[in-house]
């Protein structure tokens, strides 16, 4: 399984690796309007991702809302692990 991280940054993502094996869709500042560039890219890193995946939506709302767009209509589901209180919490959606 893996862990999709929306965004790399100076977060702990450690915790996460719990879940699976940490894959980041971006790394540094993007350009919040360059929309089609964050969707070739998603789409190219998570080619191979299975249902079993997870996100961790952090960074822009926009990329998150695009990571979590190509998931959900690749798989007919979002997973998703929510930083709270100093862990992961697990959603799951069947779509």
């Amino acid at each position: 399984m893996k862990v999709f991280i929306v965004n790399k940054s100076a977060h702990d993502f450690g915790p996460a690796e719990k879940y699976g094996e940490v894959v980041f869709l971006s790394e540094g500042s993007m350009n919040r309007y360059a929309t089609n560039s964050m969707v070739r890219q998603f789409e190219s890193v998570m080619k191979d991702s299975s249902p079993e995946d997870r996100i961790v939506p952090c960074s822009l709302n926009v990329m998150n809302s695009i990571a979590c767009a190509i998931f959900a209509h690749k798989h007919g589901r979002l997973n998703l692990l929510l930083f709270k209180d100093g862990v992961y919490i697990e959603r799951n959606h069947i779509l």
